[in-house]
Parts: structure tokens; sequence; C-alpha cells
């Protein structure tokens, strides 16, 4: 969608292809077939993603964003420890919250500033160190570990520590908590996903774009006159004089089966990229159970919980919708729907005891099986680029060479690079990075 709607401004004729009933990729929303609800896979942003909010803002859709500064941890029991700005300049910012947490020790603080220093000038340009051997490294606690590092790490990159890369935890650390107060803002779509970014779509049709649905790619091959032959489910073929695949990398390369393709793209593929999971657990009450809008859930397999109605802003009298997010669930994968409920019904009076008291109407149990990938480290090496080595072929897909990990962010961003290098300017449609604020515009990079 991202490079669909670079092209169309740009005045070509762009014809976008996709094979099921609605646009978004991963990031989409459907209506559950047996509980009449439109749900999904709870994704947000940051301030810091600056591609996504102006992708949004341009199709007229930026209200549809909901903004938060404060990020409430919970303890079982429900203590409450909230992070939030304050009048402190950058890096600064947080420090009196932080400072007042009382899910974290004095120790506890000191080894986490400690860390966080690391990151206050950036993070590492290589990614072969893995954040397990950084948290010894730097000698964190284990109830730092459990209570700060934890949460934001497997929350924003979806996978353990020795999966996760310093250069992209480091990366989170330092947009989101150093840099500056508005790069740490927490966006959550108050639409259904698929809704949410409808109006991208809308908006590049109105610039000229074609948007095909429920059309499925075949083939491709190139027509030996530089252009290319796109074969379709339904046998029609289409000529194109550039192609760009916007998909995983095992449909890129299956596609591009038959001819000279980009190394990069294959290597990807040896490289066995592993997909990271995320499972949500969606509930329906009916009355309110807590006065929060969202929560990090501490010491339970529960990471996240987002309570849409409050979101969406719903109606008093349609009770509470809560999603419950579990990332990197490889262990949910093999369980069934009922136990996956039943734990989560278990552990969610820990920190919401109005629960009991509630009535739950409906529920339903999401698995992602493939909803990111993991930034292993050393992964960087088998990114692709965004041109491939076949004149007008063009691949994008946040497993693409972004800088990113796996995000919408990430995706955006590949598609805005790829739009640029059919045109020929690789920079052209990317927006400025948030600048920094404080005294991290002196310190930081």
């Amino acid at each position: 969608m991202a490079a669909t709607a670079a092209l169309a401004e740009a005045g070509l004729a762009v014809t976008l292809l996709e094979w099921r009933p609605y646009l978004g990729g991963r990031a989409y929303s459907y209506e559950h077939p047996t509980i009449g609800e439109v749900i999904d896979s709870q994704h947000v942003i940051l301030g810091c993603c600056t591609n996504v909010i102006d992708l949004i803002t341009l199709a007229g859709a930026g209200d549809w964003l909901r903004w938060y500064d404060a990020l409430t941890f919970l303890e079982p029991g429900g203590r409450a420890s909230v992070l939030q700005p304050s009048v402190l300049p950058a890096p600064l910012h947080q420090t009196m919250s932080f400072l007042r947490a009382p899910m974290l020790s004095a120790r506890d603080k000191v080894g986490i500033a400690r860390g966080l220093m690391e990151f206050l000038r950036g993070y590492p340009a290589d990614d072969t160190e893995s954040f397990a051997t950084w948290l010894k490294r730097t000698g964190q606690t284990e109830r730092a570990v459990r209570h700060f590092w934890e949460p934001v790490v497997v929350g924003a990159l979806n996978d353990g520590f020795e999966r996760c890369s310093v250069k992209y935890a480091g990366k989170v650390f330092h947009e989101s908590f150093l840099r500056s107060a508005e790069a740490g803002r927490l966006g959550i779509p108050a639409r259904p996903l698929s809704e949410f970014f409808a109006p991208v779509a809308a908006w590049a049709e109105s610039k000229g774009a074609e948007v095909r649905l429920k059309t499925k790619v075949d083939a491709l091959r190139s027509d030996g006159d530089g252009g290319w032959c796109v074969r379709l489910g339904n046998g029609e073929q289409i000529r194109m004089r550039a192609v760009l695949l916007a998909t995983d990398q095992r449909v890129a390369v299956r596609l591009m089966d038959g001819f000279k393709a980009e190394a990069a793209v294959e290597r990807e593929v040896a490289a066995e990229v592993v997909p990271a999971p995320i499972t949500t657990v969606h509930l329906w009450y009916d009355r309110e159970v807590t006065a929060l809008d969202h929560a990090v859930l501490l010491d339970t397999r529960i990471q996240w919980m987002f309570q849409k109605s409050k979101i969406r802003r719903w109606a008093a009298e349609r009770g509470t919708y809560l999603e419950l997010v579990i990332s990197a669930s490889s262990a949910e994968l093999g369980m069934g729907r009922e136990a996956i409920l039943a734990a989560a019904l278990e552990e969610l009076p820990l920190f919401f005891p109005e629960v009991r008291e509630a009535r739950l109407v409906k529920s339903s149990v999401l698995k992602e099986a493939r909803a990111t990938f993991s930034v292993v480290p050393g992964f960087d090496r088998w990114r692709a680029e965004q041109r491939t080595e076949s004149k007008g072929l063009y691949v994008a897909g946040d497993w693409t060479r972004t800088e990113w990990p796996s995000t919408m962010e990430g995706a955006v961003r590949s598609g805005r690079l790829a739009a640029g290098e059919v045109v020929g300017d690789r920079g052209r449609f990317m927006s400025a990075e948030l600048p920094a604020s404080g005294l991290m515009r002196w310190l930081g990079r």
C-alpha cells in the first residue's frame, strides 16, 4: 500500500494485486464467523514511526490513532508503576517517574540506568551480539530483566533475548526512552486494522491507482523486452514495465523462480527466516473491569492488556472488550483454544479483580503463527535490498533492508524505499526522522 500510494502520487500508472479480500498484509482484521465481532491482532506504533504516521495522515485517517504518553506496568495484586514524561529535557524526561516506580528496587534502577547509558548515543551498527549476552555483560538484575527489559523487548520484538540482537533492542530503547518524549509516545489504532488502512487504498485510487482484491498471482516472467508479464490465477496476463513484489520472502522467491533473481532474496530463504508467533485472547464482558486503556502485565504469560472498548470509544452500555497479547507465543501454538483461554482467565483477576464480578459474554483466541520474523543476531546480512539484479523487478516487505525490525513502520519504509528505486531516487518518498529533543540534540545521533 505504501509503494502504491507513493508511485500513484508521482504520476505512475499503478495496479495493486492482492489475493486476500482485504488489504494490510499481516496487519489485518476480519469478522469472526461465529461470534459476530471484528477482531485483529493488536498493532501499535511509536511517535518515531514517521512513515506510518505520514501515510495514515496523508490518507486522512490521522485522527484514527489514539496517542498515549504514559505507560502503566501492573504487578499481580494490582500495584502500578507509571512511566511518563515530565518537564525535564530528554533523555531525562522519564527520570522522575522511573525513580518512583515501585516495581523496581534501587539496585534494579541503577543497573537499568547503566544499561540505558550504552544506548545514549545510539545503538550498535553491528547486529551480531544477542541481547541475552548484553544483559549479562551489563550486570542486569533478575528483577530488572523481568520488570523492565523483558516487557519492552519481548513486546516490541516478539521474541526471547537469545533471538534478539542488541542492535534492534537498542534501537527500541534509544528511540522510545531516550531520544525524545514525542518519539516514545504510544499510538494505538482506534479502528480495526483493515478499516484503519482502508483510507490509504482509497487515497491511492483517487490518485489513479487500480486496486484489485481477491486476485491471485500465479507466475511472473520477463517478457524479453525489458518488461514483465504477470499471470493471474484466472489465466489473465498483465504486462507491466516494472513489478514490485510486496510479499513475504517465501512467496517472492517462488514467483521469481525460473529467471535470475536477486541473490540476497534466495540467501534469505536459505537462512530460514524464523517466524515469531503472537497469540491474542479477546474477551467481552458485560461491564467495565478496569479504568485503564492499556497496561503491561508483569510476571505473567500475558504481556499486554488493551481495553479496546475504551480505545475505540464504545458507549458504556456495550460493555468491555479486552484484548490480551501473548508475544513470542511458540508454546501457545501447540495448545488448544480452551487451554489458552482458561490460562488467561485464571491470570486476569490477579491484575483486575473486578473481572470476578463481571459476566464473560463471549471470547475468542487468535493465533498468528507468522506474525513477525525474529531479528536474530547476524540476520542483517540476509536482508535483501529493494532493487534486485533483474531490471524492473523490486521487492518490499518488512524482511527487506529497512534498518527496522518486523513492524508496520518497517513495512511502510520498505514500500517507500522500493517505490524510490522504481523512479531512480531511493529516498524520494521517505519521511524525515523525528528530531532529537532536549539534551539529546547534542548527546544522541
